[in-house]
């Protein structure tokens, strides 16, 4: 039987619905599933780590561990899979997962994959599932070691909702500080924006909104939905959209309820970023575009005259 041991996914205080889809897949493949929590003032969060669906919680509570460095942050997580015995170690995606993953491989001398969509378990033997080539094609990949430690793609599994866990909490030592490099503080984007990886709804502009104007329309119905505003890459080169808001290959994967692309083509590397979502809608004058080929919904015509009749179809149903 596979020990799976998922890394909870904690931001401001709240463990991130990622942590519950990890465990769901770890239940699934009928594994032992055990959690590891790292941060500080973590008490109030352990009936969260249960009832995501964690037989065992390893707690690495210490207030040097309140700002992410991805030396004690490795070092915690490698504590906690020699004590569980794990042979799969799985982190949900975010940058801090992508930073502490390398590394904890590198201690316990295992595999290392990023972006999988997919574990299999054959006996002892692991493959996984990952896309290549700006998701051309989907890679399956034997594991040569005992262990895997891997970067789960952004909504490749699905939680359960009736997934139950057990109280079975474990201490972890605080690890020595990290002397070759110190965190002194983590800057936040100011704007009050809801973040692209935790949005519900997610809807991205794209070079068919031409100008500023465009986007401050598009933007405007973003606000109506309280949705994750986001750019296809044209925005971001033509200095209308911030990188840190394009989604794509060479930007975030997203993987919300509801993806709406307006004004987008649908090149192979915006489609990289965004092709997990649950529902797609595509708006583009071109019946042509490409992003129509992965959409469930589509509305051929100019975004100009599609984004107002949505917003007063929203405003119509919220009255």
């Amino acid at each position: 039987m596979a020990n799976v041991l998922v890394i909870a996914d904690i931001k401001q205080g709240v463990l991130k619905g990622s942590t519950a889809e990890l465990l769901s897949k770890a239940k699934a493949l009928g594994a032992k599933t055990a959690i590891v929590a790292i941060g500080s003032d973590l008490e109030s969060l352990i009936p969260d780590l249960v009832n995501a669906g964690s037989d065992t919680q390893y707690i690495a509570d210490d207030p040097g561990l309140e700002l992410f460095s991805a030396g004690p942050f490795a070092s915690c997580v490698v504590d906690a899979a020699k004590q569980f015995g794990a042979n799969l170690i799985w982190f949900g995606f975010s940058e801090s997962g992508k930073a502490a993953a390398p590394r904890v491989a590198a201690q316990l001398d295992a595999a290392c994959a990023t972006e999988i969509t997919d574990v299999l378990l054959e006996g002892d033997q692991i493959e996984i599932v990952r896309p290549a080539i700006a998701n051309k094609v989907m890679q399956r990949v034997k594991i040569n070691t005992g262990q895997l430690v891997a970067v789960v793609r952004a909504g490749a599994f699905e939680a359960t909702e009736a997934i139950t866990g057990t109280e079975n909490v474990v201490r972890l030592s605080a690890p020595a500080p990290d002397l070759k490099a110190v965190i002194r503080e983590l800057l936040s984007d100011a704007s009050g924006e809801i973040d692209l990886a935790d949005a519900d709804v997610v809807i991205s502009v794209g070079r068919g909104a031409k100008d500023q104007a465009g986007v401050d329309m598009v933007k405007a119905l973003a606000g109506d939905l309280k949705a994750g505003f986001g750019s296809s890459r044209a925005m971001v080169d033509g200095g209308f959209m911030a990188h840190n808001k394009q989604v794509g290959q060479t930007g975030k994967i997203v993987a919300p309820t509801l993806y709406m692309a307006i004004g987008i083509s649908g090149a192979i590397q915006h489609l990289a970023g965004m092709s997990g979502s649950q529902v797609i809608l595509a708006v583009n004058k071109d019946p042509e575009a490409p992003i129509f080929n992965v959409a469930d919904y589509g509305i051929v015509g100019d975004l100009f005259e599609v984004v107002p009749i949505l917003r007063e179809e929203i405003k119509k149903l919220r009255n």
